[in-house]
């Protein structure tokens, strides 16, 4: 698929390395076809990072893509430099009128906290619900599910004994729902964070769909409203070595953290991890951006239907 980004995007030339066709502003006027317009709400510390697992995330499909990041106002990054995100991101503000076919809102390394008590919450609860109106579909990751959770359906978030890492087992359920189509019996797929929202409470709300679970990592996909808003637990878009870094920053600071799960060879934190979830990963985004964005905007986005109406 033709990604099209800023020509200046550092992660544009890892990506190219990859052989994933990423298309520039130029080239991609002159294409006689309308492009998805999907907004990226990057959360996460470490962005560039973030950038290209998304990105490499969402190049397994014929459709054109026009991403535009977005970043919060009211917190100040300290792990981004000021120009990345002068030259790369838009405000809220600058966005707020426009529509969009879809939108993914990472996670943040702020679970441990109160939801009110994150200083960007008053922002990220505007921007919540300002997707019910201008989005077609919200892709809601991690932290960011625990909130869309919290904010839409009033579920808490609880604290774990231990910090859920490593690679997990999943069953997918309701087969027949094209967001899991492709996917295994079961699967391994990511999962760090310390907080979670119990599968019982999950189950009791009438509005949500469980799409996959894991008997030890509880919830990994769901989803509301036909697809409109869908929530994913843990980290599909995670790379080979995220889980190592996160490792070994903790054990560096002294922090308690055990050896990520059936992640390392035998366990053993020197050797090079497999790479078990990608394929997985790839079919979740090429299915929402399939069938829960482009299938459902018409050509003409402006055309898209007034949600506040239905």
């Amino acid at each position: 698929m033709p990604i099209r980004v800023k020509s200046e995007l550092p992660a544009r030339e890892i990506l190219e390395r990859e052989n994933i066709f990423v298309m520039d502003e130029h080239r991609a006027v002159h294409q006689d076809i309308r492009p998805i317009q999907i907004a990226i709400l990057n959360l996460m510390p470490l962005k560039e990072e973030t950038e290209l697992q998304l990105l490499r995330s969402l190049s397994n499909t014929p459709l054109q893509v026009d991403i535009t990041f977005v970043k919060v106002s009211s917190h100040e990054a300290k792990n981004t430099s000021t120009s990345h995100l002068n030259q790369f991101y838009v405000t809220f503000d600058e966005i707020k009128d426009r529509r969009f076919d879809g939108m993914i809102i990472t996670g943040a390394p702020v679970e441990m906290m109160e939801f009110e008590e994150v200083d960007y919450w008053n922002e990220l609860t505007e921007i919540m619900a300002w997707t019910e109106k201008k989005v077609t579909s919200t892709i809601y990751l991690c932290w960011a599910a625990q909130a869309g959770l919290y904010f839409h359906y009033g579920l808490k978030k609880r604290l774990l004994d231990k910090k859920m890492f490593g690679l997990f087992w999943h069953r997918v359920l309701n087969r027949k729902i094209p967001l899991v189509r492709g996917f295994d019996d079961i699967f391994l797929a990511p999962h760090s964070r310390h907080t979670e929202v119990p599968m019982e409470d999950i189950r009791k709300c009438s509005e949500l769909t469980v799409l996959a679970e894991s008997d030890e990592a509880g919830l990994f996909l769901a989803m509301a409203d036909g697809g409109r808003k869908i929530f994913v637990m843990g980290h599909p878009e995670y790379d080979r070595v995220t889980l190592d870094g996160e490792y070994k920053r903790d054990l560096s600071k002294g922090l308690p953290i055990e050896i990520p799960k059936n992640y390392y060879v035998d366990d053993d934190p020197t050797t090079k991890p497999n790479l078990m979830w990608r394929s997985h990963a790839n079919n979740l985004y090429t299915n929402w951006l399939n069938y829960y964005v482009y299938q459902v905007t018409p050509y003409d986005l402006m055309g898209t239907p007034d949600f506040t109406r239905i």
